[in-house]
């Protein structure tokens, strides 16, 4: 890494900030949606600032909690980390075409 650039973000960050956003979006505070997800304050907490990673089951709890789609949390990190992404990174979207013939 070059002195003075930024690190890139990592997904758990990215998914950090997209759970505080939604959850203030839906005016939930923390101890609101920990009980609904029935995680501790302290853990989700932890979430939102990207310092723990979460499972898929956990992540699938706090995402019900929130009444969103854990696909559309994703597409909000995604977001993020495009919106972060440095100048020498190249995006890869692979063309996938889908045989509508298939069964």
């Amino acid at each position: 890494m070059v002195i003075g650039q930024a690190k890139p973000m990592m997904l758990r960050e990215a998914v950090g900030e997209a759970l505080h956003e939604v959850r203030r979006a839906r005016g939930l505070t923390l101890r609101e949606t920990a009980t609904g997800a029935l995680i501790s304050v302290g853990y989700l907490s932890e979430l939102e600032r990207g310092r723990k990673e979460a499972s898929s089951e956990l992540l699938n709890s706090v995402c019900m909690a929130l009444r969103i789609a854990p696909s559309d949390l994703l597409y909000l990190a995604a977001d993020r980390l495009q919106a972060g992404r440095h100048d020498n990174v190249v995006p890869l979207r692979p063309q996938i075409q889908l045989d509508q013939r298939a069964a």
